[in-house]
């Protein structure tokens, strides 16, 4: 969240009209015009591996990538790889197979991979850069939530939690499983969802700041409430008992801090669901803000497109003080 708050004090500057989405809202990609009917989508994420099969964690990081393009209602085109690689310490072999998970899923996802760039490193990371188009006019950013929306979740919570654990060879190997799948998973399947729903109003996907981080920026956007119900909350089965603090990351404590003073937390609300809204998510689900008549159909849609959850979590409320958050 240090990041988010170095942005938010000084934004990047930019004078060009063009230039429709940027940093003010700490959304998920960047958006430039390049006619009335067509824009760029353009996003980066990289991060050291959190699995140890290579080809897994090449497929992992580019979903995750992908993901970004997704959350604008876009379509990813191309992309470039990036990779940080200790070539005098590990085999190249490994490399390579994260690259072909990579491409892998850059394949299912209909874009092309043009190149990239490589520097030595003591620690493997890897990614992508994605660039994608979109039509401005179905443009869907984290800030165009309204009053009534409800918000629908489309992967559990848990990455953070599950892949912690297996970091220490202390996770069932059928929940790492289990969230294996699901961040290879594309955002594909809810982007597409949506877009036969109809009706959404505001769109991101849930990773690093956890659900209640990417909330708030959703409520901040619009300057709303979201009140979210986590009994509601979906959960990659077999990850409860692992939400403990062994296996909390730091992101966990830094986004619970981000919230402070935008937080209210009813009585009797279970801290054990809590705990998986503040888990950093690799590869998470949509969070989408739509009008209550559409949501059936978005969850038919869901269900029908095979994405992991379809989960209403909660909805949009007037604005309360300095409360993004609400948790019911």
């Amino acid at each position: 969240m240090g990041i988010a708050q170095v942005l938010r004090a000084g934004p990047l500057l930019h004078h060009d009209p063009n230039v429709l989405v940027a940093t003010e809202t700490m959304d998920d990609a960047g958006v430039y015009r390049l006619s009335n009917d067509l824009a760029l989508v353009q996003t980066l994420d990289f991060f050291p591996p959190l699995v140890d099969d290579p080809y897994t964690f090449g497929q992992i990081a580019a979903a995750n990538a992908l993901s970004d393009v997704y959350a604008m209602n876009g379509r990813p085109l191309t992309v470039l790889n990036i990779a940080a690689f200790p070539d005098d310490e590990l085999p190249m072999e490994i490399l390579a197979a994260i690259l072909r998970g990579a491409a892998e899923r850059v394949g299912l996802a209909g874009a092309a991979t043009l190149g990239g760039h490589t520097v030595r490193d003591k620690e493997i990371k890897f990614g992508l850069s994605v660039t994608g188009l979109i039509d401005p006019a179905e443009l869907l950013t984290n800030a165009g939530a309204r009053m009534g929306d409800l918000l629908v979740l489309t992967k559990p919570l848990g990455t953070g939690f599950v892949t912690t654990a297996a970091k220490r060879q202390e996770c069932p190997q059928a929940v790492l499983d289990r969230a294996i799948a699901q961040m290879i998973e594309l955002n594909a399947a809810g982007r597409d969802a949506l877009r036969a729903a109809g009706g959404v109003h505001a769109l991101t996907d849930v990773t690093g700041y956890g659900l209640a981080g990417h909330a708030c920026e959703m409520a901040e956007g619009a300057r709303l409430t979201f009140a979210i119900e986590v009994s509601k909350l979906p959960v990659i089965e077999g990850a409860e008992p692992l939400a403990v603090a062994r296996y909390y990351t730091r992101a966990s404590k830094t986004n619970r801090e981000f919230l402070q003073g935008r937080l209210r937390t009813e009585p009797g609300v279970d801290p054990l669901r809590v705990e998986f809204a503040f888990d950093a998510q690799t590869s998470g689900g949509l969070l989408i803000a739509i009008a209550p008549d559409h949501v059936s159909l978005l969850i038919d849609q869901l269900r029908d497109r095979g994405a992991s959850a379809a989960a209403i979590v909660g909805r949009v409320e007037k604005r309360s003080g300095d409360i993004a958050i609400h948790f019911l």
